[in-house]
This record gives structure tokens, sequence and C-alpha cells, in this order.
């Protein structure tokens, strides 16, 4: 379907706008330091601020590091198990440590890098082998790769689970829970080697037609004609992934801002202000936040589209209409894979109970297999970062996949 002109031109006029701002903040970059930084008089501290707070409100294409370089007593280094042009399976060795549960974390693809989970993997590396799925940005990988769509991302889970090999556990958070699960039911239903022996679903939207929330009124407010012709754009030359038709991430990233404008600015004006009083406790965390956050991905337009039209519009899954490569999910055939779901009570993107729904689906699984739990006080990104997660659900996910060996 040919895309409307204002959403054909959409990346062009972004890739444009972001030239024209290169030569003033190229010039900030370099002011700061002669304005010294933060360290002279209230005027230049003043702007210092305003110049570091305009770099931060950057919106870049470049993939955060990492920067996990030691778990306890143990060297962490990256290595690339199995690349595509789309992934790399990563996983973080840790040098010298003993043999331990191999965990496949699933990453979203939601317009941003797998990096958005860094709290997350180093909370697990304590106790267990793991590899990440780290999503390549649309934007770079040329249309000779042909497409990628809700049936390649199931294709690579179960790509990456035989690379790591039997008895491997999945972790999957907020929008990969649905091919996640999918690719454990074919698994299954294929009695293959690779099964995963547990599979934890965190915050994600197996069943959106439970306590819909603002993201889900927005999919099905508009028809997927709407989407495809008012938020698919092309990749601009001179870039790798020219021609190809993504959603951008700044969309994705600029959505979700516009959900929460006020926090957002607030977290503005507050790193302005603490820039001035130099408050380094105060902005260190907005900076971090920040950086990682406007650092955004594009998606393939046959994924993004596809999620939006079967997860979110015609809840496939849970009305069995999910199919594979012809293949009908079933989610009844898991029936050796632990299942964990794991929501948050104050979710307000992925609703209690919508990830709940998998333990019905699941229905051939017996009763010590399953474990749920909700946590008090938390939301979306609680579930899987910050002290809830490493206090109360990471202690209990732990204790399930270690039993699950």
């Amino acid at each position: 379907m040919p895309m409307s002109a204002p959403a054909a031109m959409l990346y062009t006029a972004f890739e444009q706008h972001a030239h024209a701002m290169w030569p003033l903040r190229a010039w900030a970059r370099a002011a700061v330091p002669v304005l010294g930084n933060g360290h002279g008089t209230r005027a230049q501290r003043h702007m210092t601020a305003a110049l570091e707070t305009m770099r931060l409100a950057e919106i870049t294409h470049r993939r955060p590091a990492w920067g996990i370089e030691r778990v306890r007593e143990h060297e962490v280094v990256e290595e690339a198990v199995l690349a595509t042009p789309f992934a790399t399976l990563t996983r973080f060795a840790k040098r010298g440590a003993p043999a331990q549960p191999r965990v496949l974390l699933v990453a979203p693809m939601s317009g941003h890098f797998a990096t958005l989970l860094r709290d997350t993997v180093r909370t697990m590396l304590a106790d267990h082998d793991v590899h990440v799925t780290d999503w390549h940005s649309a934007r770079e990988i040329p249309l000779a790769a042909g497409r990628f769509g809700l049936e390649e991302y199931t294709e690579h889970l179960m790509r990456f689970l035989r690379a790591m090999g039997p008895g491997s556990h999945v972790v999957a958070i907020c929008q990969p829970c649905v091919a996640a699960l999918a690719a454990t039911a074919l698994m299954s239903e294929d009695d293959d080697p690779a099964v995963p022996a547990s599979l934890t679903l965190m915050a994600g939207p197996i069943d959106c037609r439970i306590s819909p929330t603002a993201v889900n009124q927005l999919a099905t407010s508009k028809s997927i004609d709407w989407f495809e012709h008012n938020l698919i754009s092309c990749v601009p030359l001179p870039l790798k992934g020219a021609g190809r038709r993504v959603y951008p991430g700044f969309v994705q990233v600029g959505a979700f801002m516009s959900m929460n404008r006020q926090r957002h600015v607030d977290a503005f004006r507050n790193y302005y202000v603490g820039l001035v009083e130099a408050d380094h406790e105060a902005t260190e965390p907005i900076r971090r936040f920040y950086e990682e956050y406007l650092a955004v991905a594009d998606l393939p337009a046959e994924f993004y589209l596809e999620t939006v039209k079967l997860v979110f519009q015609d809840y496939a899954l849970p009305r069995g209409e999910l199919r594979w490569r012809g293949r009908t999910i079933d989610a009844s055939a898991i029936r050796r894979t632990a299942l964990v779901t794991i929501e948050g009570e104050r979710d307000d993107i992925c609703a209690p109970g919508q990830t709940l729904a998998a333990q019905d689906l699941c229905s051939k699984l017996r009763p010590y297999m399953r474990t749920h739990a909700v946590q008090a006080g938390v939301g979306h990104y609680g579930v899987f970062s910050g002290r809830r997660w490493q206090q109360s659900i990471y202690p209990m996910l732990r204790d399930v996949i270690h039993v699950s060996q």
C-alpha cells in the first residue's frame, strides 16, 4: 500500500532537521568547557546548564554501550554467539565463572535498543549465563536482507535457543512475550531438544482485551491502514537501510513522551536547575535515563504493522488465530516448560491480567509448573528495573529458574 506524502517525507524531514541542528549542537559541546563546565560565575552556570540541557534533549541513533565490565569478582566480556542482519545474540561471558543456568533475555523491539535492559542484565548476571537479543536498528539493515515481521521475529528466538543449546531459559519483557510464547509452543509441538526449561513473561500483551490501557485504546481507535499511511516512512539516502520501510524510533519515543508530557518537562527543568546548583546527585540519574531513552532504533514496517494488527487489534493469540508459517499457535502444546508470569500493579502500558492470560492458554501445564506474581507499587518499567525488581521480583524468578534446571 503506498504511503501518504507526509509519511513518505517524515524521515527525510527529520534527517534534514538533525543536519541543520548539528552546527549548533557541536558549538554547544565545545562551549561548555570554555564556560567552566558548571564551575564559573552564576551567569556562566546558567549558560552551561542551557547548553547541556539542549544536548541531553537530542535524539540519536547510536546504540549505547552496555557498560557492564564486572559482576562480583568476574570480568564480563561481550560475545557474539550468532548474528543475522536483524539481530545479534549477545552473551555476557563471565571469565572464570562456574557453569550457571543459560538465560535468553528477549528485549522488546519498540523504538529503543536492547541496552534499555541494562539493569535487568546486570542483576541476572549474578546467578546466570545471560544472553540477549540485541536487535539492530532497521535504518542500518540493507533492503537486500529481506523482510522482518512477527514470523521472522519468532523464528529468530527459536534459532537463538538452538544456538544456546538444550536446557536454556527464556525471559521475555513486554512486547516480545507473544513471540516468546509462540516460539515455545512451536518448539514444544515439534519436540525440539532446545525447547526452554522455563518461560518467563514479564508485563507482556498476551491478551489486550483485559483492562485496556491508553496504549491499547490508541491501537484500536484507528484502522491498520491509518497506521500505515501516517506512521510508516522510508529510510532516506545515504543510510545503509535506504529504501526500507520503517516505523521510525523517533516517532515511537515522541508518542510515549507525549503521553506523559508534564513528567518529561519537569525532568528537564529539574536537570537544568540541578546543573545551575551543581547538584550532581540530582542531575546524574536524569542524564543517564535520557541518554538511553533518546537513543532510538527503527522498527521494520512489517513487524510494527503486524504487531499492531495481530496483537493489539485482532487479539490473534488468545483467540487461537495466530499463525506461523501456516501453523496455528497452540499454547496447550507446552507441557515441559515451567511458566512464570509477572505483572506490575500500576502498569499503565500493559495492565495486570494481560500477561496472566498466558496461564489459561497453557492449559496442559501442571499446577506445580506455574507461577504468577503481581508486584505491588510498580509501573511498567519497575517490573524489570529498579529496587523492586532487584529485591522482590528477581529473587523469585531466580529460584524458579534454578528449580527448573
